[in-house]
């Protein structure tokens, strides 16, 4: 034998086992006839064995040996088979818990984890079937040279009669071709071809195993010539002894010695050593990928390949033992194909590595072509593998078989792939680790529908597959494991933002459930502190069109609290067929992606609009994740502007399509939104109702805000041209004012009150968050005209925002005339009231005309408050804070109220009116 045929029985084995799949989707008549015909025996453990056996029972079982000692053997075989066995566990588990499909790992990882996950492991292991065929096919044809081939000038004189095929690249390439393209042929006609031959196949590797089994008793001692090319010794040629079984032999392989490898160069080590016999351990998903033509795969996939791993398991320990009992360290390190030379037939061993590697080839390609023909079925990658689906009249996916060809063909002129095989045997291995996580992920997720018939794994078995996977991979290679998960994660990636949404189900979505359903549990209200106090907001929305401007805003307010989309539907249930609200729900959430904000929407059918608004607040959220603050948008006569007018949304939402049937399916617009109200059209809300809204969430315990003009509102504008803003030099922001006194009560002085804390908080909230950091808040302080306390009051307001931590340029306003002279109205008023006493009640007519509200406040004095707020916003700010009145006890009193808030709020720009309930803010550490 030549010096290169070591070299190549350590390029085969370098790959892992093909995985079998010639059970891949059919379709037409013929192939619903044909299917599901196979049992336990043809369907899964026969395809199993020959993808685990492949050519390393023959080439590395005295390698092994050799090197580690047979201790050191059993145990690498003793822990290669745990983590395989684990990871059978998992496929059992998955394999027996509903339908499989086409696809193999790929249907399996896809469908529990995922379509990010499922096409990413998918591209994997259709590249790994698709390296592993071409490196199966190179092994063969250097198998091939080293019998028939002519030899090397050094090595010409021991060269036999046999060996006249012309040798170098490119007759090498033209063998591997012409060997490839049989594979394509029979591949071309149809994987039942192959299948008809597995059995056959079979036969002679059972055969082959017999016979080697049998030399090991009948064949007496002898010399075996080595194919020893090492640089470590003096001869290229040198002698090793077959003693037949002796125990001295026995004793001197039980330890290890590691040594050079002679095909490499390279010094073995235990882990070099392990990661060259797990190769044989692989495969283990042959029966599992022949789903589609199982009688009943719940019932053999686990029997069936449970059946294979014990029988490999127990035929390598054989062959180890045997091995060392029989053969000196020397035969057993020096040639990797010994048992060739103490068969009882020699060409017999030569027959089962051509066979087993033909047969690995054409399972590459096969499982190859159907990975693929999975992948484009699921659209992963939109129409880019269109074509892959195409199939003959009997279901066969010849264009995928055709692509898959062609790659492999490409791969082969890389000539040689021993970096490529490694990479392989990881992606093989990344594989069984992704089939433990998502057997891992279903288990955890406690979803009622997994219910697999096989119950032989728990989430410690699945844990270990893992571990035991990824501890291979670095094993092998760190760089190459390291890479492959490098771009399983761009893929995923890609797939990620590029791919359909599909109704697979997202075991993340279970998982997401379960933790939150606990944690909820976790968040116990009644330790609920001021010092971790943060808004939740439930913004209420009557017609998303004309509010994204506020959406888009109270999304950056909100400060990673909850975030609630409210909308109520007038109407009652009965007398209704269905729930009007769940056709359009979908619709919501589209919106909420389109706008990327973080919100939950909430949807109520009520008879009024306040009576929904109730309900929301009384059902939104979960225990200590509830709305506490509630934003209205402003009731005025402004006409609203549709801001999702010519915007579309990326959706697969069947809701929508249904809407808008007539349109591009990946492009929807907003259908299930109604247009924007007219000038002239009524509003469905009159003016004591809403006043009665703000109300009832005060006597909710909620804070309330009222939003004005974010009809005007352009957030990219105001985030990304702030430098522009006012046009006032200096300015390297947007500015936010805060107005902390309550304008609608002259007579206040006082501004460090719940309300007015409030206020100042939800201010300095929006000025940390991410996109308004850049933003500087201005802080007015009113103060009386020639007041001696105004430098007191500014002291004591700086020492305030200093003990909590706030950030504000403090401004000082005087109060203009017109304030003064709503002051001396309201003497004379007394006056009159005074005379008048006698014909009124005066305790009636006091609380009516002077309480602690704006009741008496006259216009002019509303107007001049409101022209002191636009003298003092230069430059113009992006959102001002106002403080909010409490409503009036008397309801008549509402309209009133409105008018005041109109009065106050008019021209200003983006306005919040704030009223706060609740204590947000403290000094303690």
């Amino acid at each position: 034998m030549s010096e290169r045929t070591p070299l190549l029985h350590y390029r085969l084995t370098t790959c892992a086992g093909p995985e079998t799949s010639h059970g891949a989707e059919r379709t037409g008549p013929r192939a619903e006839r044909d299917a599901r015909k196979l049992g336990v025996v043809f369907g899964v453990v026969i395809p199993t064995l020959l993808s685990m056996f492949s050519v390393v029972v023959f080439l590395r079982v005295g390698f092994v040996v050799g090197q580690a000692g047979l201790y050191q053997s059993v145990a690498m075989l003793l822990v290669a088979y745990f983590i395989v066995t684990m990871t059978v566990l998992s496929i059992c588990a998955i394999s027996t818990n509903g339908a499989l499909d086409a696809g193999g790992a790929y249907y399996m990882i896809s469908r529990a984890l995922g379509p990010e996950f499922g096409g990413s492991i998918g591209i994997m292991f259709f590249l790994a079937n698709v390296c592993g065929c071409a490196l199966y096919i190179l092994g063969l044809v250097e198998a091939i040279m080293s019998t028939f081939g002519v030899p090397e000038e050094s090595t010409r004189a021991v060269a036999g009669v046999h060996q006249a095929l012309p040798s170098g690249y490119w007759w090498c390439l033209l063998y591997s071709t012409v060997l490839l393209f049989l594979c394509f042929i029979v591949c071309l006609v149809g994987a039942h071809i192959y299948a008809k031959t597995t059995f056959i196949i079979f036969i002679i590797v059972t055969t082959v195993l017999t016979s080697i089994f049998i030399s090991f008793f009948i064949v007496r001692p002898t010399v075996v010539i080595l194919s020893n090319t090492s640089p470590t010794l003096n001869t290229s040629l040198s002698t090793a002894n077959y003693t037949g079984f002796w125990l001295p032999t026995l004793k001197g392989n039980l330890l290890s010695n590691y040594t050079v490898d002679y095909t490499t160069g390279g010094m073995m080590s235990f882990a070099r050593v392990f990661a060259i016999m797990f190769n044989g351990c692989t495969g283990i998903m042959a029966g599992s990928n022949m789903s589609g033509d199982l009688k009943n795969p719940g019932y053999s996939i686990p029997r069936g390949t449970l059946a294979a791993v014990f029988t490999t398991f127990i035929t390598y320990n054989l062959l180890s033992l045997l091995a060392a009992w029989s053969c000196d360290r020397s035969l057993l390190q020096g040639e990797y194909s010994f048992l060739g030379d103490i068969n009882v037939w020699p060409p017999m061993v030569t027959v089962g590595v051509y066979s087993s590697a033909m047969s690995a080839a054409m399972s590459n390609l096969i499982g190859a072509s159907r990975i693929l023909y999975a992948l484009s079925k699921d659209k992963l990658f939109g129409g880019v593998l269109v074509l892959a689906r195409k199939t003959s009249r009997s279901g066969n996916p010849w264009v995928s078989v055709l692509i898959s060809w062609l790659l492999v063909q490409v791969v082969l002129f890389a000539g040689k792939l021993n970096t490529i095989a490694g990479i392989v045997t990881i992606f093989f291995l990344l594989v069984y680790a992704a089939v433990n996580l998502a057997c891992l992920a279903l288990e955890w997720a406690s979803a009622p529908n997994f219910r697999p018939s096989f119950r032989c794994f728990t989430w410690h078995t699945c844990t270990l597959g893992i571990v035991g996977c990824l501890v291979m991979m670095f094993l092998i290679s760190a760089i190459h494991a390291f890479a492959s998960i490098a771009f399983m994660l761009l893929l995923l990636m890609l797939i990620h933002y590029l791919g359909p949404i599909s109704n697979w189900g997202y075991i993340s979505q279970a998982l997401i459930f379960h933790q939150v359903r606990k944690y909820l549990l976790m968040l116990d209200v009644r330790k609920d502190h001021v010092k971790f106090w943060r808004p939740q907001v439930l913004l209420m929305v009557a017609n998303p069109r004309g509010c994204t401007g506020l959406m888009l805003f109270i999304n950056d307010l909100k400060k990673g609290g909850l975030y609630v989309l409210g909308h109520v539907k007038l109407g009652l249930l009965d007398g209704m067929p269905s729930d009007p609200l769940q056709s359009g729900y979908d619709s919501w959430l589209s919106l909420v992606d389109h706008l990327k904000i973080k919100a939950f929407v909430n949807l109520s059918l009520a008879e009024s609009v306040r009576r929904g608004v109730q309900n929301l607040l009384f059902i939104s959220g979960f225990g200590g994740m509830r709305p506490n603050t509630l934003v209205l948008g402003f009731y005025d006569d402004c006409t609203p502007r549709d801001d999702l007018r010519g915007q579309t949304v990326e959706s697969t939402l069947h809701s929508l399509d249904m809407v808008s049937p007539n349109t591009d399916p990946g492009q929807q617009c907003f259908p299930f939104f109604p247009n924007v109200r007219g000038t002239e059209e009524p509003k469905d809300l009159p003016e004591e109702e809403y006043v009665s809204v703000i109300a009832d969430a005060v006597k909710m315990g909620k804070n309330v805000v009222l939003a004005r003009y974010f009809n005007q509102f352009d957030r990219d504008q105001v985030l990304g041209l702030g430098k522009k803003i006012g046009g006032c030099r200096g300015v390297t922001g947007p500015f936010v004012d805060v107005w902390p006194l309550n304008l609608l009560q002259p007579d206040s002085h006082g501004y460090v009150n719940i309300c007015s804390l409030f206020l100042l908080q939800l201010a300095c909230v929006l000025c940390e968050t991410r996109a308004w950091n850049q933003a500087r808040l201005r802080l007015f302080l009113c103060v009386e005209a020639g007041c001696s306390l105004q430098e007191e009051e500014e002291m004591k307001l700086r020492r305030m925002l200093k003990e909590l931590r706030m950030s504000a340029q403090v401004q000082m306003v005087v109060w203009d005339k017109v304030v003064a002279r709503h002051w001396q109205r309201r003497g004379r008023v007394r006056g009159n009231l005074a005379e008048g006493s006698q014909r009124l009640n005066h305790e009636e007519g006091v609380d009516h005309l002077f309480p602690n509200n704006a009741s008496q406040l006259t216009d002019d004095y509303i107007c001049a408050v409101n022209n002191l707020i636009c003298r003092h916003g230069c430059p113009e700010p992006a959102v001002r804070f106002l403080y909010l009145q409490h409503p009036p006890a008397d309801v008549s009193r509402y309209r009133n109220y409105l008018h005041q808030l109109d009065l106050l709020s008019r021209g200003l720009g983006p306005t919040l009116l704030v009223h706060g309930i609740t204590p947000v803010v403290t000094i303690d550490l």
